[in-house]
């Protein structure tokens, strides 16, 4: 049977998957491959895990989660997913400050990627690393924290630096979330775009570039019955608007769990449409936001015949290297696309080329067409520590040419 990644869009090419089911089995097998990557739980949209060589799949390694409560830290496996991490976390009195809008998604493979949530105030989900293992090229473990001199180049490394076997995360005191949605956003209203981003702990806008919705994931009750023109949601409501919200998080304002609200999607259920789809999504510098989304907005009726939604969200910046959002604040705009992916690319092209001359950077994890930057200290430290390029596969051989 062919393995592939999530919206089966990709079919991984290795010669061997292999599933070791301790760290001595794992150093033993990358010592010993000449193409080595890892895969997680396989929602991106290319090749990034892709090779022509062994493929290691981490889900029998031992998956102890760690809870340090003086240090107010986690230390999860890789494999470990955000719903299975997440319970166990907040039964212990603490959250994680930011989660994706997926909690079915492996830990080490969102960070890997640079994957985020949503909040003015909050960076992206590496940036609650503290520090990481991982098995290095000569089969030998490797622990990076931060303030050492590797460390940022390290966390999201698209896996070129070696297999990470499990992370430590930052923890905030557990916190009460509720959920509303609201309808009618107009165009206009852009001109209050920052005031509409703060409105809550978490703000995203779900449009096709024409009607818009807004998700608010707020620590406080929102009261306001006329908030920027728009109307509250009758009813719960799942980001496509022809899609049940049977399978999403609990709305209405009702308070819960800050891991039951802040994704969309309840863990134990199929998200979006369940892998019928492609996804890309850009991320730009917050200060060209507004003008962008009106760029966008003016060419809609080329982006929805092949959009299913697309969604608007703000993230804090970081310092690690190859983050989307390092050194700046930043807006991400999202595509769920149908899948099919030649009638996708001429649109994603028109996305690129219209959003250019904003400075945008790609997901890691999802379709984009252009070449990004790769800063020289992330090329001079795959060097250093992957000389003969064991870890490689085409993804990285492209980013990181010169």
């Amino acid at each position: 049977m062919t393995l592939t990644n999530w919206a089966g869009n990709t079919a991984f090419r290795a010669q061997s998957v292999h599933h070791p089911a301790s760290l001595d089995e794992l150093q033993r097998l990358v010592s010993a491959g000449s193409r080595v990557r890892a895969l997680g739980s396989g929602h991106s949209f290319n090749d990034v895990a892709d090779t022509d060589g062994d493929l290691v799949v981490l889900d029998r390694m031992p998956d102890a989660v760690e809870i340090d409560s003086a240090a107010a830290t986690v230390r999860v496996p890789a494999r470990m997913t955000y719903a299975r991490l997440a319970p166990q976390v907040h039964r212990a009195g603490f959250a994680l400050a930011n989660l994706a809008s997926l909690p079915h998604i492996s830990v080490a493979g969102s960070v890997a990627t640079g994957t985020h949530g949503s909040g003015d105030a909050t960076p992206g989900l590496a940036s609650a690393v503290s520090s990481l293992d991982l098995v290095t090229a000569d089969g030998s473990v490797l622990t990076l924290s931060r303030g050492d001199a590797d460390f940022p180049g390290a966390v999201v490394a698209l896996g070129a630096l070696g297999i990470v076997t499990s992370l430590t995360l930052d923890l905030v005191p557990a916190f009460e979330v509720r959920q509303y949605v609201r309808e009618g956003l107009t165009v206009a209203a852009l001109a209050d775009f920052d005031q509409i981003m703060a409105g809550a702990y978490s703000v995203s806008l779900f449009t096709d570039w024409r009607d818009t919705r807004v998700w608010l994931k707020s620590t406080e009750e929102l009261t306001d019955a006329d908030w920027y023109g728009t109307t509250p949601a009758d009813g719960p409501r799942h980001p496509l608007p022809a899609m049940s919200a049977e399978n999403c998080t609990i709305q209405l304002g009702v308070p819960g769990p800050w891991y039951e609200r802040l994704p969309h999607f309840r863990p134990d259920a199929e998200p979006s449409g369940a892998g019928d789809e492609l996804q890309s999504e850009l991320i730009l510098p917050r200060e060209h936001a507004v003008k962008a989304l009106r760029e966008l907005y003016a060419i809609g009726d080329r982006i929805r015949p092949v959009l299913q939604i697309s969604e608007v969200r703000s993230i804090a910046p970081d310092d690690l290297w190859l983050s989307p959002f390092r050194g700046r604040d930043s807006v991400g705009i999202h595509f769920t696309w149908i899948r099919d992916v030649a009638a996708v690319l001429p649109v994603l092209e028109l996305v690129e080329e219209t959003l250019a001359p904003f400075a945008p950077r790609p997901h890691w994890g999802k379709l984009f067409t252009r070449r990004p930057e790769c800063p020289g200290e992330f090329r001079s430290l795959v060097r250093r520590l992957d000389p003969e390029g064991k870890f490689a596969n085409d993804f990285t051989r492209i980013l990181l040419q010169e």
